[in-house]
């Protein structure tokens, strides 16, 4: 991506992490206001999860908000299960929220599991056991949570699904997340616009997903591949390895050491005598690992591929600045 594009992206995505973090705690008012029995009454399923949060309801979540913390805060404790410290989305999203919580007068338990899915488990479920009064819940594996989220609502406690859906719960009473499919939307137009293909000259290309446990990772597959399907169905791209489903270019926990392996095996399999044009990542960290790939196979700036990204992370940022 080119320098203007990216800080237009960049400072839309801190207005709807902004946004974001305002709506959350609306939300964690909302649920504690509600009390045990509404929360469980109000619980949306997963197959029918709340629509995410819009930029028009920011204004009256913001009032919300400000108008119900005192009743809503005195005493309580919310806590807050995060995935990773690896991501510096993560670490910013903990610290943000926990410090919008606590302006709010609550007490907030902010923890990281370090992708550990078992050790998330054990996590909430001391929360729950330590005298929670709402979770904020981002999931490393939503499936494994089922049984801990069951014990929250059992006790009435609110659970809010942050950034990443809950699957296959009833507990869940609100879900605050972004567009995720618009993400990928706009990763795929980006590429379509920029990479010069057409069938008479047309680019490779190798897709670098997110993370199979991840509801987040198929919407945004969902809405790269409705941008890049005209040009692989008419040959201006090529994926050459021809790992285009989902299944097979998932990276599990969005890992940036997986991705470079994959990206090492593509090269050496695909592309030992022809240049990969596009790598097409979900996640800057992704992003990383395919650049230390290519650097080790020799790429240059003469040429260098077509990366793509999303988190705006500071050092994506750097590397977009210096071409």
């Amino acid at each position: 991506m080119n320098g203007g594009f990216h800080q237009n992206v960049k400072e839309d995505l801190f207005m709807k992490k902004k946004l974001l973090s305002v709506l959350m705690s609306a939300a964690v008012v909302a649920s504690l206001l509600a009390g045990c029995g509404a929360a469980a009454g109000t619980a949306a399923p997963a197959a029918d999860a709340a629509p995410a949060a819009t930029e028009e309801a920011a204004p009256a979540a913001d009032a919300a908000a400000d108008t119900a913390a005192p009743a809503a805060s005195n005493g309580k404790k919310v806590a807050v299960a995060m995935p990773t410290q690896s991501s510096e989305r993560w670490m910013h999203d903990g610290a943000n929220m926990k410090e919008q919580l606590e302006a709010l007068g609550y007490e907030v338990d902010l923890q990281y599991a370090e992708d550990d899915v078992q050790a998330q488990v054990s996590q909430i479920e001391n929360m729950i056991a330590a005298g929670a009064n709402c979770l904020v819940i981002a999931a490393i594996d939503s499936d494994a949570l089922v049984n801990v989220e069951a014990q929250a609502k059992d006790a009435g406690i609110p659970v809010i699904a942050y950034d990443r859906l809950l699957m296959n719960t009833d507990a869940v009473s609100y879900y605050a997340t972004f567009d995720n499919k618009g993400v990928g939307t706009k990763i795929g137009e980006y590429i379509v616009q920029h990479c010069g293909a057409t069938p008479d000259a047309p680019k490779t290309i190798e897709l670098f997903m997110g993370s199979p446990d991840d509801n987040n990772a198929h919407m945004l597959y969902a809405g790269l591949m409705e941008q890049i399907q005209p040009l692989l169905d008419d040959g201006s791209l090529v994926c050459k390895s021809g790992q285009l489903a989902f299944d097979d270019n998932n990276t599990l926990r969005w890992d940036q050491q997986t991705a470079m392996k994959r990206c090492e095996d593509l090269l050496t399999r695909y592309y030992a005598d022809e240049d990969l044009d596009i790598c097409a990542c979900a996640y800057d960290g992704l992003s990383y690992g395919c650049m230390s790939a290519l650097e080790g196979a020799g790429y240059t700036d003469a040429n260098w591929p077509l990366i793509t990204g999303q988190d705006a992370e500071l050092m994506a940022t750097k590397h977009i600045i210096s071409g």
